[in-house]
């Protein structure tokens, strides 16, 4: 599996940060390439909206023309697998707010999707085998890295079973697995 795309540039970082243009990343990444207006049907945009974000994120490389068609029927695939920001200790003040604006968005998305999956409506093995989870304890610095490197070590495990196919067992389903791991201020 390569590695993920380093962002350092506050222009990109602010530039996918966007609902549109981070459906239209997670759609070319699930389910390769796709045309202005086929993203269009998928997310319930006007293929000349979804053509301006496409050429937006082509502008910052995080997209590229896949071959064949046209126009409105060129499809565009992904010019990377996985991104990565925000973990560099000499990132300048614009660059760390772009990064956290992106976080934001990102995770507002996350939650929104698990807060809509209806658990509850699942079939029994699904509704058994998901599961939110909190937990708070007093960590050093290292520690937390440490604990943060594990659980990232373990959902990569399964990470390219998004790109390829046929390594996805029989009876699995895309499942999203989001983790965070943060020193935080408690109201006391």
């Amino acid at each position: 599996m390569p590695e993920p795309r380093r962002l350092r540039d506050p222009r990109a970082l602010t530039a996918l940060a966007h609902p549109v243009r981070i459906a239209i990343i997670e759609l070319l990444s699930l389910d390769g390439p796709m045309t202005a207006s086929q993203l269009a049907d998928r997310l319930g945009e006007t293929p000349a909206n979804c053509s301006w974000h496409l050429r937006k994120l082509a502008e910052y490389d995080f997209i590229e023309e896949a071959e064949g068609g046209r126009g409105r029927q060129r499809p565009w695939q992904m010019s990377y697998r996985g991104l990565s920001w925000g973990e560099d200790d000499d990132a300048d003040p614009e660059e760390q707010r772009a990064g956290e604006a992106l976080a934001r968005a990102m995770m507002e998305r996350w939650v929104d999707r698990y807060l809509r999956a209806d658990v509850t409506e699942a079939v029994p093995e699904w509704r058994e085998a998901s599961r939110l989870t909190q937990t708070m304890g007093w960590l050093t610095a290292e520690e937390l890295r440490e604990v943060n490197d594990r659980v990232v070590e373990l959902i990569r495990a399964y990470e390219g079973r998004v790109y390829d196919e046929s390594a996805r067992p029989d009876g699995s389903r895309l499942v999203e697995m989001v983790a965070w791991g943060a020193a935080v201020e408690i109201e006391r």
